[in-house]
């Protein structure tokens, strides 16, 4: 049997929303502030490498919310967003140096393109498909020479600069604070290839994931350089098998058919993302097609886009199935569950055992017996 190094193991904040069913509004949770900082106190507590906090138009400002939650937490990385085109280069190597000095080296760079034509024009960003991954594929030769303290002297399609003022201060992290970053298409994969040093990948079946990781290797090996993997899934685990899947039914119990349909014309309409159509590829948006793989279910994608598929099980065995992620080279999982509160303490309590990772945080402390004619727990011994 092959011994295996603990996984890193992240976790998402929901600022777009939360809930215990998809698709509906019953039990809703509001993304305000308050909920999201118990979700980031939990993850810092619980053990949690770190934090994804995705962004769009529907999302609190990713920069924003990390930069109030890092005095709020002790350990907790956070893997922000950096959105090429909407800033400049110079301007988001302050801001990203400045956070890094901050929160004393816990910024992560999460590069996303975006596969949304409608909301990247909202943003001023008119581009086709490849020209964006060209903008940002400029985008971080230009950055990653300044935050790195290196001359820069560009002229791109797109991007361009010359002779920028240097920083007044490095980052933590040298040369610059990792980043990682997602994309399936083969202008995605020259990107990887190129850039950055993490490559994600939503969770496809394995057999699809290995085709994909041996694709960016290979882009990576014609530069010299290597890229290390990492899986952004969500996750439901429960004591028993049968526990599990009653949980991922319950999930989607809200769900309409016309609400499924909505969400397959939007995206039919407004996607150009590769990575979003091999998704919706794994269910087509049948509810009789969700299991795509052992223990691999796709519930979540039939209103959900980016990630859109579960790990379903016991304990046991969902962390062998994220061993077979594992041997195809991912270090990092990027999970998640439904509410995320919650599902954070499910994954630590049950999951974290069987992975070998260890829990972080305070150890708290047994007290007496709780004395019920008294209405007061004792004080602890």
């Amino acid at each position: 049997m092959t011994a295996h190094q603990p996984l890193n193991m992240f976790w998402f904040l929901p600022t777009s929303g939360d809930g215990a069913y998809l698709g509906s509004k019953e039990g809703w949770r509001a993304p305000e502030f308050g909920y999201i900082r118990q979700i980031a106190a939990a993850a810092d507590r619980l053990g949690f490498g770190g934090v994804l906090l995705p962004t769009g138009p529907a999302c609190l400002d990713a920069w924003t919310t990390a930069s109030a939650l890092v005095p709020l937490t002790e350990r907790l990385k956070f893997l922000i967003a950096l959105r090429p085109g909407v800033l400049s280069p110079a301007n988001a190597a302050r801001q990203a140096v400045a956070f890094d000095q901050i929160s004393n080296g816990r910024l992560l760079l999460n590069v996303v393109t975006g596969g949304n034509p409608t909301d990247l024009e909202a943003d001023g960003l008119f581009l086709t498909h490849d020209q964006r991954y060209q903008q940002t594929a400029e985008f971080l030769t230009i950055w990653r020479a300044i935050v790195a303290g290196e001359p820069i002297d560009f002229q791109g399609e797109h991007l361009s600069s010359r002779s920028a003022a240097p920083l007044p201060f490095p980052p933590v992290q040298r040369p610059y604070p990792p980043l990682y970053f997602g994309g399936s298409s083969p202008a995605g994969i020259e990107v990887a290839a190129e850039h950055v040093d993490y490559y994600l990948t939503w969770g496809e079946p394995p057999e699809q994931v290995a085709e994909k990781f041996a694709q960016v290797r290979a882009a990576a090996a014609r530069r010299g350089r290597t890229v290390k993997f990492g899986l952004r899934i969500h996750l439901i685990v429960r004591e028993t098998e049968a526990e599990a899947w009653a949980a991922a039914d319950r999930l989607i119990s809200r769900m309409s058919d016309e609400t499924i349909k909505a969400a397959q014309v939007r995206s039919g309409l407004v996607s150009e993302s590769e990575g979003q159509r091999r998704m919706a590829a794994l269910h087509n948006y049948r509810r009789d097609s969700l299991v795509v793989g052992p223990n691999l279910w796709a519930g979540v994608g039939l209103v959900r886009e980016g990630a859109g598929t579960a790990l379903v099980g016991d304990p046991a065995t969902v962390a062998a199935r994220l061993r077979e992620y594992q041997d195809l080279g991912v270090e990092t999982v990027i999970a998640s569950g439904y509410p995320h509160l919650e599902e954070a303490y499910r994954v630590a309590e049950l999951l974290f055992p069987a992975l070998g990772v260890e829990a972080g945080g305070t150890t708290i402390r047994r007290g007496r017996e709780f004395d019920p004619s008294a209405g007061v727990r004792l004080a602890a011994g």
